[in-house]
């Protein structure tokens, strides 16, 4: 189990003393992989691609991976390359089953003792979150919720939407921290003076996930590793 890893060893990773600010992603980060409530998700966009152009699943795959790793959403891809519109999109892809979701009151507790604002930061739909932080019972947790749409369509890791984000709810980055299941939706965090930590799978649990995802648990971009989201939390708590 990595509580607190440094990702780093030839330097020293920013600290969390100085944050009043924590920014939180939602899916595999809120929730463990191993879960796959992405897999939904998932799969739905594959279904959604293949109608749209026309395709076969196999095909349909290949480009929703494809125009995933290059634009950071397959939205953003096919809104780019087709000229599709995403409300339909994102109306159909977020219809998942939350029942895999059941209450962590552990992590609402571990929340809650951070002290300072908490704010949510997804690629998904607001009420993908709301349905989220609900099943999680920690919607009380939380101050607000910044979504693609607020985002205006352009997911992480594009440089103006942290900026959009950043403006939106008046959050000095230097006196913030984000937590994130992907490294490298944590480069510009890092480079606007936020203090960040990957979540990485829990042991050695499969997930569905390509392996890119998985990657920049070393890059210097990444200040802290965690396997066990609670255990971190209530460690920052006691050292604060």
């Amino acid at each position: 189990m990595v509580t607190n890893l440094t990702a780093s060893s030839h330097r020293s990773p920013r600290s969390f003393d100085h944050v009043e600010t924590w920014v939180f992603d939602l899916d595999n980060t809120l929730y463990p992989h191993h879960v796959n409530l992405w897999q939904q998700v998932d799969e739905r966009i594959r279904d959604y691609i293949a109608d749209f152009l026309k395709i076969d699943h196999a095909a349909a795959f290949r480009l929703q991976k494809d125009y995933y790793k290059r634009y950071g959403t397959s939205m953003r891809g096919l809104m780019t390359e087709h000229g599709m519109e995403p409300d339909d999109f994102l109306d159909f892809v977020h219809q998942v089953d939350h029942s895999p979701l059941t209450p962590n009151p552990p992590l609402g507790v571990a929340i809650s003792r951070l002290a300072g604002r908490k704010l949510i930061l997804t690629n998904g739909t607001r009420n993908h979150a709301d349905a989220v932080l609900a099943r999680l019972g920690l919607d009380r947790h939380f101050e607000d919720v910044f979504d693609i749409v607020a985002g205006e369509l352009e997911p992480k890791p594009a440089p103006a939407v942290y900026d959009r984000f950043l403006k939106a709810h008046g959050v000095d980055p230097q006196r913030a921290a984000m937590f994130e299941d992907l490294a490298r939706n944590l480069a510009v965090p890092h480079r606007l003076g936020m203090t960040t930590v990957l979540i990485v799978p829990e042991n050695s649990r499969e997930v569905f996930r390509e392996d890119w995802e998985l990657e920049g648990r070393d890059e210097p971009h990444i200040d802290h590793v965690t396997d066990n989201l609670v255990a971190f939390l209530e460690s920052i708590a006691a050292t604060r």
